[in-house]
């Protein structure tokens, strides 16, 4: 009889046991809801379009994030692909003191690459360019924590790589303005091709985790003076 009244109590223990040994899994970060994102946009856009203008690259709008191009055709020498030209300086560090004061802004750069040359090659070149950018932001002030780069090479293009215009148009650097705190959900998004692109690539290879900046010795950004025509 005293067996029986203790075993609802032994089956409540293992209960207990088995909810307490279950693995939490990691929360993954939100999106803030759609009127934060518009009235943080609302506030940036005209800003960031000022701070480029001249400059040649694009500024597009999107959902949650505010995304400047800049064409790797203009952003770099072309006998030092990696390099960049001092014209874009200007423009790039002013989006980086416009937003080095707020700490609710996170910036994610992207290297990308077009289809020809070895895929390696491009993934490589696209890395670099998205750290000669990364540079300029951290010498400007932004915290390891608020600055991600990758280099996703060819597998995101904006336009088909059969054509000289399209290529040019794939070679770019991408310097994404979202909130501080969506920057890992952000980057999830480029970890990985989409299953339409990765299509498209053959044997690609895998990719590396994106990289924070890194906040020890300031580096020099790599720049070369314009050659005389």
């Amino acid at each position: 009889m005293t067996l029986l009244k203790s075993l609802p109590l032994f089956v409540c223990l293992g209960l207990l046991a088995a909810c307490s040994s279950r693995e939490v899994e990691p929360e993954v970060p939100q999106m803030p809801p759609p009127e934060v994102s518009q009235a943080w946009l609302d506030e940036y856009e005209p800003k960031v379009k000022e701070a480029i203008v001249g400059s040649g690259f694009e500024l597009e709008r999107k959902e949650n994030v505010l995304l400047v191009i800049a064409p790797a055709d203009l952003t770099f020498n072309k006998d030092r692909p990696s390099m960049l030209m001092p014209s874009t300086l200007g423009p790039f560090s002013k989006m980086a003191k416009l937003v080095e004061a707020d700490e609710r802004v996170g910036i994610l750069i992207l290297g990308h690459a077009d289809s020809s040359g070895a895929y390696q090659l491009n993934r490589d070149l696209s890395r670099d360019r998205a750290a000669s950018v990364t540079a300029i932001f951290r010498l400007s002030g932004l915290k390891q924590d608020r600055l991600l780069r990758q280099g996703v090479g060819s597998d995101m293009p904006r336009a088909a790589n059969d054509s000289k215009e399209g290529r040019a148009l794939n070679r770019r650097v991408e310097i994404i303005l979202t909130r501080k705190d969506t920057l890992v959900a952000l980057i999830s998004q480029y970890n990985r091709p989409s299953p339409a692109v990765a299509a498209t690539v053959a044997v690609p290879a895998p990719d590396k985790p994106a990289e924070p900046a890194k906040s020890t010795a300031k580096p020099t950004p790599r720049v070369v003076a314009a050659k005389e025509q």
